[in-house]
């Protein structure tokens, strides 16, 4: 059955490969960490608001559940639902929020917040060094998570449950108890992202 649109395939892979040069270009020293960081700005933008606005399996209401709920999958108590499994869904936020986070501290680092109003009295060198920090830790983080990440991919994939397959074709193995997804026109997506671009320019072009 499908479960994921076009869309959200495209940013699935647009963000992974993004984010492995942007590691590059980081620890060499060497690129357009800057630009490449714009660039995965304008993703995660378009991820959050897909999140509200997309199609059913990637929207956040969709794949958040409490943590009793995803304690309760990963002990097998709970039925696999089309989309994102409940842990799975847990992964995706931490993932875009720690990029999100990555982005803006990066994007203060290199002066983009620096004709912001009060931005002489709220960008103090206490706040740039704490900054810098996030900046350097997440640095470290993510490629963790992103490890967990791969790690769970290749449990299911032992487990005859081909996730990475799915990102690409968009759809997985039927399951008995679901409901057919519904999904959004791929316009929306497009508008989304062309919105998601106007607020990094908007963003460049303040600075």
């Amino acid at each position: 059955m499908k479960v994921w649109d076009l869309s959200t395939r495209l940013y699935h892979w647009a963000q992974a490969l993004l984010f492995m040069v942007l590691m590059f270009s980081g620890f060499s020293g060497n690129g357009p960490h800057v630009q490449l960081g714009l660039a995965i700005m304008t993703l995660i933008i378009w991820r959050m608001a897909w999140g509200f606005v997309g199609s059913e399996t990637s929207r956040f209401k969709q794949f958040l559940h409490s943590p009793k709920h995803v304690f309760n999958y990963l002990r097998g108590r709970e039925k696999s639902q089309p989309g994102h499994n409940p842990s799975g869904g847990w992964m995706v936020i931490s993932l875009v929020l720690a990029l999100f986070l990555q982005c803006i501290s990066g994007l203060a680092l290199a002066g983009f917040f620096d004709a912001l109003p009060h931005a002489d009295v709220l960008l103090t060198d206490t706040v740039f060094y704490w900054l810098e920090m996030v900046h350097l830790q997440l640095a470290y983080i993510l490629p963790a998570l992103v490890f967990v990440h791969v790690g769970a991919i290749l449990i299911y994939k032992f487990r005859s449950k081909p996730l990475t397959w799915a990102m690409v074709t968009g759809k997985q193995k039927p399951l008995s108890s679901a409901q057919a997804v519904i999904f959004v026109s791929q316009w929306r997506a497009l508008l989304v992202l062309g919105l998601a671009t106007s607020v990094t320019m908007g963003i460049v072009a303040l600075a």
